[in-house]
């Protein structure tokens, strides 16, 4: 099948972009340059990372109303994150009822910044085809 003028090359036998060329997260699952951070890229992971970047910490209870997200789909999805290193949790008791808070770490921000450098290639590479 012929690939479709302008498309990004998906084989990996395939002329890349300049501008992909080496734009990768350090955990990302492929050595192919258009592949994401797929630990990153999941809509809720997204989400509770790009929160913490902006907010520096955030509840529970903040990040759920926020994304929408019902308990278990953000406690798995925040559970993967802190597994990587990405996030820390702290869970705390405030008035007899449990807090629990995320932020972002130090590894957390870089993967965030390669994930969106990467992205921002991507985007520029489809712009300029």
């Amino acid at each position: 099948m012929a690939a479709r003028q302008g498309a990004l090359p998906k084989a990996r036998g395939d002329a890349r972009p300049t501008a992909l060329a080496g734009v990768r997260g350090q955990h990302s699952q492929a050595a192919d340059p258009l592949e994401l951070d797929r630990l990153i890229h999941e809509r809720v992971r997204l989400g509770i990372v790009s929160a913490l970047a902006v907010n520096g910490s955030l509840t529970f209870t903040d990040l759920k109303e926020l994304l929408g997200a019902t308990d278990g789909n953000l406690s798995a999805h925040a559970r993967r994150l802190e597994d990587a290193g990405y996030v820390r949790c702290q869970k705390s008791f405030e008035s007899r009822m449990p807090r629990t808070e995320y932020e972002l770490t130090k590894l957390g921000c870089r993967e965030l910044q390669l994930y969106l450098d990467h992205m921002e290639a991507i985007i520029s590479a489809t712009r300029d085809a």
